[in-house]
């Protein structure tokens, strides 16, 4: 059966396509550039005159060349700009906090990279997502440190009936042991982290080469007094604590709320982080990767966030309420995923936070 494998430059995806190969699969390689490199590129992060992404497409042909299978290279730059790029600024625009991983999921990695897949010849096709599937369902990875579900649950569940996800029953340190004894180029090396277009570059500074921040007002939520000026709303997370520009002011502060029509930012100050509590949310954009429809369930509200016990409330087809005891920083356009256990019910996307039944007006 003939397997096409996404192949990143990383350790997870060269250990799926090893695995693939030794269990008698034969094996494609297959890398994704998504990102035009050259655009605003200021050298950062850069080394030896190689951008990261060409890094991994190095690595990636390394990985290949040593398990004996052939690499091919696909480009959906401009896609990716349409898709994930776009809808990134346009969030953030709105105040909000988008996951662009997750929409890169869903129109990039499960959709056209499948159909290029199928181009090949593919049968199946895998990547190396901590993820698993068994039968119609699909269940966390077993490494509870990295399972990846949350980035899955944009994903249609008719995308995932012939996809393989070989390091989904194993944990990271297994994976890393593998790669050792089988000698792979990429068994040492870094996994990466944040956002994948940014990559090590400065979060503002690549933001403000796209949107260009309008000074405002940062005003005391208390007293509703002016005591700085921010630097554009986009660059403000709810929650955030360090770097948000108020000089002559020692109390411990934090950034609770947005008002991006008369571009404000609100600050609380204290430890009792009471702005930032919810009790309620409502899920906009809802995905269903399960038939199951559950009254009580858990959901994640960010990536690597503790699972919270939630009681549900469904409003049609796409949107829904959840309910759950007091959390904090609850914010509107992250994701919110459902689990019954281990299965993904599937997931949507935060539009309005409340407590006690009504919006939080500063969110």
């Amino acid at each position: 059966m003939k397997v096409v494998v996404g192949m990143s430059g990383g350790v997870d995806s060269a250990v799926s396509a090893y695995l693939l190969d030794k269990e008698g699969y034969e094996v494609i390689g297959l890398f994704m550039k998504n990102w035009d490199s050259n655009i605003n590129n200021d050298k950062e992060g850069i080394t030896d005159g190689i951008c990261p992404q060409e890094q991994d497409y190095i690595d990636a042909k390394k990985v290949c060349d040593h398990i004996g299978i052939p690499l091919y290279r696909v480009d959906f730059i401009k896609e990716y700009w349409d898709s994930v790029f776009s809808y990134f600024l346009d969030e953030l625009k709105k105040g909000r906090t988008p996951n662009p991983d997750i929409m890169c999921n869903k129109y990039i990695k499960f959709d056209l990279f499948k159909k290029e897949a199928y181009k090949l010849g593919a049968e199946k096709v895998a990547t190396g997502h901590y993820a698993r599937i068994e039968g119609n369902r699909l269940l966390r990875g077993v490494d509870s440190n990295k399972d990846q579900t949350y980035f899955l649950s944009q994903v249609k569940p008719e995308e995932f009936k012939d996809v393989l996800f070989p390091v989904g029953r194993l944990t990271k340190e297994e994976v890393r042991k593998i790669a050792k004894e089988a000698s792979l180029p990429v068994a040492e090396k870094k996994d990466s982290t944040g956002i994948c277009f940014i990559g090590e570059r400065h979060y503002q500074e690549f933001v403000s080469n796209y949107l260009k921040g309008k000074e405002g007002d940062i005003v005391d939520i208390d007293t509703m007094k002016v005591i700085g000026k921010h630097k554009g709303l986009m660059n403000y997370t709810i929650g955030q604590r360090k770097n948000v520009g108020i000089s002559g002011y020692p109390d411990r502060h934090y950034v609770c709320g947005k008002d991006t029509e008369k571009n404000i930012l609100y600050v609380a100050f204290g430890d009792d982080n009471k702005y930032l509590e919810s009790d309620e949310a409502l899920i906009e954009q809802m995905n269903f990767i399960s038939s199951k429809h559950p009254t009580f369930a858990s959901c994640k509200f960010r990536y690597r966030a503790k699972d919270v016990q939630v009681q549900i409330e469904y409003l049609d087809e796409t949107n829904l309420i959840v309910k759950y005891n007091s959390e904090k920083a609850v914010t509107p356009g992250q994701a919110c995923v459902i689990y019954l256990g281990e299965q993904v019910i599937g997931g949507g996307i935060i539009k309005e936070v409340r407590k006690g039944g009504k919006k939080l007006w500063y969110l």
